[in-house]
C-alpha cells in the first residue's frame, strides 16, 4: 500500500551541487542519482585494536531500508512522470533534479551553458509534476553545496514571481505551498570567500564568471536570491545571502548541516584548501554555510569526496530526523558568569558535542580542534544574568528503535550533551602562555538526558537528566530516578520546558544560577 504522504513520507527531490565544467559535469550526468546513491567506508578498531570496516551504504539507500521509500526510475524521468496518471505514484519517492543534463557534451547542443535561475526553474516544473503525480501536499528538498542556492532561488524568487504572474499577486512565502522542509548539505548560503588574497580573487572570479563561479559571489546571488518586486526596499547594499526574507519561507523549515574538517577536501578532491581557511569544510567557510535562525549542525566532514559531508553517516543522521522526527529539541546554556570575574585579556571557548543513542556518530560537534567552538562572550555591564547561549537544536523521532533491558523495550529517546570550557589569555591578537596548561579544560561534563515522547494519555513529552560527574555507573547502565524528572517550567500548551542546574561543585567558576535549559515541542509534518 503507498504512502498517502499525510503519515510524513514526503516526496524527497535531491539537488546537487556545482559540478564546474567539462568533464565533471559529465560525470554528474552519467551518474543516475547525480551522486545520492553514493556511500563511503570507513575503518573503526574492535575490541582488540583490529581495523573493522564500518560501511555508510549511502541517504538514497538507507531512505529505502529505514522508511521504505521508493526510487521510481524508468527510463527518463520527465517521460516517466508524464505517463502515468495523476495521484497514482507513491509519495514515499525519491526524485532527482538533472539539471545538468542539458550541459554535458554526450547530450547538449551548447554543451557547458548552465544558468542557475533556470536550473530552479526546472526544479519548480519538477515539483509540481511530482505533486500532481503522487497527490501529495507537499515535498521535501534535499540539496547539497550549490544545490541549496538552487533551492532558495526557487523559493525566494522563481515560485514568488511565477505564482504573481499566474493570479497577480505577489506573495513571498508562496513557496510554502509546495515545499515542506529544506536540507542543505554545506551550501554556500553566504556565498564563498576566500583567505587568501584580500579579496582579489573573489573580484576576479566575479569579473570574469570562470566557469560559472560567479553564482557564489554577492551581486549574482542578489540577483537570483531577490524578485523584482522587492528590489527597491532590499537593495544590493542591504543584501546579505545568510539572510532570508522574514515574510518568506519559514527559516525553522530549513536545516544547514555545516561541515569543518578542510583537510580531507584536499586529499579528496586534490585541491587545497589554503584558499579558504581551516575554519571551512575545504570549500565553504563555516560562517557562510548556514541561513540566520535555520535549523543547524556542524559535524566533522569535509565538502564532499571520500570523506563527503553527503555520503556520511552524520549527515544522514541529522537529515532523517529534520524530516521525519517528531520532537524537537533545543538546548541553552543559561545564567553563565563566567566572564564577569574573567581577568583581562582571557578568552573563554566552549566545545559541545550530541551524542544520541544507538548512533555510531556525533550529530553535532562544535570544538575548538575543529576552529569552531562557541565563543563565551564578555559580559557587559547592565547585561542580564540569565541571557541565554543556544547551544544547538535537534530532532528526535519517537518511533526510533530503542534497547531491550531485561526483555523489555527502554520507554525513552537518550541523549548525552558533551560540553567542555577552556581559557586562554590573549592580547592584541597574540596568546600568553605563562600561566597556561595545553589541553587542558577549566571545566568539562557530560549531560545525560532521557525524554519520553507524548503518549495517548499525555500531551507533553517527560524527561530526566543527570550529570555524569554524578553517575556512578557506566551512562548506558544508568536509571533514572524520581529526583532526575525535570519540571515543566513552561506554561506553553504545546511545548514542554525544563531546566538543569551545573553541578554544585562547578557554581563557583560557571555562576551560581548557571545551568541547562532543554525545550522539547512536537511537530508534525507539515510545521
Amino acid at each position: 500500500m503507498h504512502s498517502s504522504g499525510d503519515d510524513g513520507k514526503l516526496p524527497v527531490i535531491y539537488v546537487r551541487g556545482f559540478a564546474g565544467a567539462g568533464s565533471a559535469i559529465n560525470d554528474a550526468v552519467d551518474d543516475p542519482f547525480y551522486g545520492f546513491s553514493q556511500g563511503s567506508v570507513h575503518v573503526r578498531a574492535d575490541s582488540s585494536g583490529r581495523a573493522k570496516f564500518h560501511q555508510f551504504e549511502s541517504p538514497m539507500l538507507r531512505l529505502i531500508s529505514d522508511h521504505t521509500y521508493e526510487v521510481p526510475v524508468h527510463g527518463d524521468q520527465w517521460t516517466f512522470l508524464n505517463s502515468v496518471d495523476a495521484g497514482s505514484l507513491n509519495p514515499a519517492s525519491v526524485w532527482i533534479h538533472r539539471f545538468y543534463d542539458d550541459a554535458a557534451t554526450t547530450f547538449a547542443e551548447d554543451p557547458e551553458k548552465f544558468s542557475l535561475e533556470e536550473a530552479a526553474a526546472s526544479l519548480f516544473a519538477l515539483v509540481r509534476l511530482v505533486l500532481e503525480k503522487t497527490g501529495a501536499p507537499k515535498v521535501f528538498l534535499v540539496a547539497h553545496s550549490m544545490g541549496g542556492l538552487i533551492c532558495r532561488c526557487m523559493l525566494q524568487r522563481v515560485i514568488p514571481e511565477s505564482v504573481a504572474a499566474e493570479t497577480g499577486v505577489f506573495d513571498p512565502a508562496a513557496g510554502t505551498k509546495y515545499v515542506a522542509r529544506v536540507f542543505t548539505y554545506a551550501t554556500p548560503h553566504g556565498g564563498i570567500n576566500f583567505a587568501l588574497g584580500m579579496g582579489l580573487l573573489e573580484r576576479l572570479r566575479d569579473a570574469t564568471g570562470v566557469h560559472g563561479a560567479d553564482i557564489f559571489g554577492p551581486d549574482r546571488m542578489y540577483d537570483y536570491l531577490t524578485p523584482q518586486a522587492q528590489r527597491q526596499e532590499l537593495t544590493r547594499e542591504d543584501f546579505q545571502g545568510t539572510v532570508m526574507p522574514a515574510d518568506g519561507f519559514p527559516v525553522e523549515n530549513l536545516f544547514c548541516l555545516v561541515g569543518s574538517n578542510p583537510e580531507d577536501y584536499d586529499v579528496a578532491m586534490g585541491m587545497s584548501s589554503k584558499a579558504v581557511g581551516a575554519r571551512s569544510d575545504g570549500l565553504v567557510q563555516i560562517d557562510n554555510a548556514a541561513v540566520r535562525g535555520a535549523q543547524l549542525a556542524v559535524v566533522h566532514r569535509s565538502h564532499s569526496g571520500r570523506y563527503g559531508i553527503v555520503n556520511s553517516e552524520e549527515g544522514y543522521q541529522n537529515l532523517q530526523r529534520f524530516l521525519f522526527g517528531d520532537l524537537k529539541v533545543e538546548v541553552e546554556l543559561v545564567g553563565l558568569t563566567v566572564g564577569r570575574a574573567a581577568p583581562p585579556g582571557v578568552e573563554f571557548q566552549l566545545d559541545v558535542g550530541l551524542a544520541i543513542r544507538g548512533l555510531p556518530v556525533l550529530v553535532h560537534e562544535q570544538s575548538a580542534a575543529h576552529f569552531c567552538p562557541i565563543q563565551v562572550e564578555h559580559w557587559k555591564e547592565g547585561d542580564p544574568i540569565d541571557s541565554p547561549v543556544p547551544l544547538l537544536t535537534t530532532f528526535l523521532s519517537s518511533a526510533a528503535p530503542r534497547p531491550q533491558i531485561n526483555g523489555r523495550e527502554v520507554s525513552t529517546l537518550r541523549q548525552a550533551l558533551r560540553l567542555r570550557l577552556m581559557s586562554i589569555r590573549e592580547s592584541e591578537g597574540h596568546f600568553f602562555f605563562a600561566d597556561h596548561l595545553e589541553q587542558t579544560e577549566d571545566w568539562q561534563d557530560t549531560l545525560l538526558v532521557d525524554i519520553e515522547p507524548p503518549s495517548s494519555d499525555r500531551a507533553l513529552p517527560r524527561a530526566w537528566a543527570a550529570w555524569n560527574s554524578s553517575i556512578p555507573t557506566a551512562l548506558r547502565d544508568w536509571v533514572p530516578a524520581e529526583e532526575n524528572l525535570l519540571a515543566d517550567i513552561d506554561p506553553t500548551a504545546a511545548r514542554w520546558k525544563g531546566h538543569v542546574d551545573v553541578p554544585e561543585f562547578s557554581k563557583e567558576l560557571l555562576g551560581g544560577t548557571a545551568g541547562i535549559n532543554l525545550t522539547v515541542t512536537p511537530r508534525n509534518w507539515n510545521d
